[in-house]
Formats: C-alpha cells, sequence, structure tokens
C-alpha cells in the first residue's frame, strides 16, 4: 500500500479541508464534558485506529503496533478503515466520545485537528522526537507543541530510463536548463522526453512544488517572480512539445503509466511506484533529485505520510501508554523496517543509510529528507486554500493562455 499512501498524500487535501470545516463538532466533542473525551474498553487494552488495510502496510503495521503493545504492556484492539472515510470516523467518534487511545492521521490534517482540541501534546507525555528532520516536525506542530510523530515518509523525485538516457547520450539533468536540454533531445515520435501531473488537483500542486520551492517560492504569496519562473519553466516544456499537453489531465499514476509505456523518457514521480516499475519487463530505471534552477541548489520538495498521535480520552493513565505506543511505533528499528517493506524513507536522517543500502532506489528520496518542507507548515489549516490558487495557476498558464505572471497574480487575488 505504498502507492496508496503517498499518492493519496497529495490527494487527501480533501480530507484536510473537510477538517477545516468541521473542526467546531470536534472541538465540542473534545472540550465538552469536562476534559475530553471518554475512550471506551478496558484498562489494559490500548484502541488504535489507521488507515492502513492494504498490504504491505497492512501487515507491516499491524506486526508493529502488536508488538510495541507488548513491549508497553499492553493489549491492542486495532481498526483499520478506508483512508476516505477515516475523518469522518474520528467526527463521529468525537461526537459520541469514543475517540481512540492512539490515531494515526495523514500529516496536513495534523494541525487541523490539533487546532479543534482533540489532541494530547506529546511534549507533555514524554515523547522523545529527537533526531527527526525539522520539515517533518513542523507539519505535527501546533502553536508551539507537538501533536504527531511521523516515522517514515515519501516525496517526488526525478524517474529517468537509463536505456533510453544512454542512447540518445543524456545524463541524468540537475539543473533546469539541463532539463529543458534533456527533455528535448528525448523527444521523439510518441515519446515525450519530460512527463509530470498538472491536473488540477491538490495532485498537481504537490508536484509543482519543488520547482516553486527551489527557486525561493512561497505559498503565503504566488504572485512573486519566483513562483512565475518555475510556471515559465513547466509552460517551457509543455509549449516546446517536450511535456505533453495532456499532463494538464493526468494524475501522478497516469504519468507512471506513461513512464511504463515508453512514452516518457523522463517523469516526476514517488517511490509508490516501485512495485509497478519493477513488473515491467526490460525497464531499467535511475531516480535523481528533481533539478534546480542554477547548479549547487538544493531540491525541496512537500513530503507525503502519516503521524501518530493521542487523543484526549480524558483517561490519563491510557494516554501516558498511548505515549509509549507512539513513541516504539517511530523506534528506529521499526522505522527501518517500514521503511524497506513499503518504499518509504525514515524521517530521522541518520538512518539513512540503513536503508538505501538495502535498496539504493531510496536514496534520492532519503538525500531530501533534512530538506524536506511541510505543507502545512506556514499556513497550517488555511493551506488548501494556497493549494488551490497553485494549481488554478497552472492550469491557466498551461490551457487559459495567461502568462504565468497574470495567471498567478489572479489565483492569487481572486
Amino acid at each position: 500500500m505504498a502507492r496508496q499512501t503517498a499518492r493519496s498524500s497529495a490527494r487527501r487535501g480533501t480530507r484536510a479541508g473537510l477538517a477545516a470545516l468541521l473542526v467546531l463538532p470536534l472541538a465540542l466533542g473534545a472540550c465538552g464534558g469536562g476534559g475530553g473525551s471518554t475512550s471506551s474498553g478496558s484498562s489494559d487494552t490500548l484502541r488504535v485506529l489507521d488507515y492502513y488495510n492494504s498490504d504491505p502496510n497492512k501487515t507491516l503495521w499491524n506486526d508493529a503496533i502488536m508488538a510495541c503493545g507488548k513491549t508497553v504492556g499492553m493489549k491492542i484492539s486495532r481498526e483499520s478503515v478506508p483512508g476516505e472515510t477515516l475523518i469522518q470516523k474520528v467526527l463521529q467518534q468525537s461526537s459520541s466520545k469514543t475517540l481512540p487511545d492512539v490515531l494515526m492521521l495523514d500529516n496536513p490534517d495534523v494541525q487541523q485537528i490539533a487546532a479543534s482540541g482533540a489532541l494530547a501534546p506529546l511534549d507533555d507525555l514524554g515523547v522523545d522526537s529527537s533526531g527527526v528532520a525539522e520539515g517533518v516536525l513542523s507539519a505535527s506542530t501546533y502553536e508551539g507543541k507537538l501533536y504527531g510523530l511521523q516515522p517514515v515518509t515519501n516525496t517526488i523525485a526525478l524517474f529517468y530510463n537509463k536505456k533510453v538516457l544512454e542512447a540518445a547520450g543524456v545524463t541524468p539533468p540537475t539543473t533546469w536548463d539541463e532539463l529543458k536540454t534533456a527533455s528535448a533531445k528525448l523527444t521523439q515520435g510518441e515519446q515525450y522526453g519530460f512527463a509530470m501531473s498538472n491536473v488540477n488537483t491538490y495532485e498537481g500542486t504537490w508536484q509543482f512544488l519543488p520547482f516553486m520551492w527551489s527557486n525561493g517560492g512561497d505559498e503565503k504569496n504566488i504572485d512573486t517572480p519566483q513562483t512565475a519562473q518555475a510556471l515559465q519553466l513547466v509552460k517551457d516544456l509543455l509549449d516546446s512539445k517536450s511535456l505533453s499537453q495532456s499532463s494538464v489531465n493526468w494524475t501522478q499514476a497516469d504519468v507512471a503509466d506513461q513512464f511504463t509505456a515508453g512514452k516518457a523518457a523522463m517523469m516526476i514521480n514517488g517511490p509508490w511506484n516501485f512495485g509497478t516499475l519493477d513488473k515491467v519487463s526490460g525497464l531499467e530505471y535511475g531516480i535523481v533529485p528533481i533539478p534546480v534552477p542554477q547548479a549547487g541548489g538544493k531540491t525541496v520538495s512537500p513530503f507525503g505520510g502519516e503521524a501518530w498521535t493521542v487523543p484526549q480520552t480524558g483517561d490519563k493513565d491510557k494516554q501516558k501508554k498511548a505515549a509509549e505506543l507512539v513513541q516504539c511505533l517511530n523506534s528506529d528499528e521499526n522505522e527501518v523496517k517500514i521503511s524497506l517493506g513499503t518504499g518509504t524513507v525514515p524521517t530521522k536522517p541518520a538512518l539513512a543509510d540503513q536503508v538505501t543500502s538495502q535498496n539504493p532506489n531510496l536514496k534520492a528520496f532519503a538525500d531530501q529528507v533534512p530538506d524536506l518542507r511541510a505543507r502545512t507548515g506556514e499556513l497550517g489549516a488555511d493551506w488548501p486554500k494556497a493549494a488551490t490558487k497553485i494549481y488554478t495557476a497552472v492550469q491557466n498558464a498551461l490551457v487559459g493562455g495567461m502568462t504565468p505572471e497574470d495567471a498567478l497574480k489572479q489565483a492569487q487575488n481572486g
């Protein structure tokens, strides 16, 4: 389920928006009744709720949860629901004061649920977050308090077809100029040199962010020269026919299909595609960081993945045990094991070598972890509005005939 976890992380902004709209019921459930919802179940059992309901995540996380239950001396009652229903389930449980003892949330949702008062600060429960990348921690931090701890993460990078690039005498690009040159040279017949998702959803925003952020663009105000330059790059690739016009309708899954079918020599995508790519006979691919504006620059990418939280159940003793379980799930051993099993990378940069030595394909993703940036890091609950502005501007520039400057200005002020 690595594919679903990472891919839907880019799309799950819809649930983040839902959470923002419905924080009042959460707040009422969490804060009413003199200090919080009441967890059901016996005193020796921790109730755990997540959306890891298909393998490999289902089995790997179940094993980790059960083992950690033994470590902290508690029985486990685990419920796994479809990803699109998790927030609805949380709202229902908050209303009925039956929140679980441990709750997994997609990282963009943590701040909004924390703002409702439904979560307990992990700092106050003695959870140690040392070693975790700052960008990852920021996604689960609200008003200076940490509310979630995320063991593994995923992001995006540049995949390339080794045989195609070698035959064309092209080396994987590292800068924007190199990307344009390589993409043009690799565009032949039905094969485009480059592919990415520019769809008018949060998925399109997710894929544009590395170009925007690496050039100094910022979601607080997208009407800037830095963001316009990033959008101009994408427009140049499309106008030169190095990038298909159909990319404005492609999801990341569609992009992967183009790559595996030999219709794209390079693509922006994530490690959740390993399983699909590795099944294609004769396909040899490499992965490098997404090209940056100038040589020597750093790629700044968004990250996906889930954080483990402790709801405000009103049972202080069980909350302490729940916090111990969260700490255990984020142990070095579990981070490495889950990363290797799901095609993700540890959120602790110090563990990267243990993973990449066993799966070299993860190196381009692991190398980005220290510089990963939270989508909600600056705007918190207002991130979905900014994400909508970004993909709207991209669409207007690529389909609507507007200049990047005009598209960004309209979207920012619209």
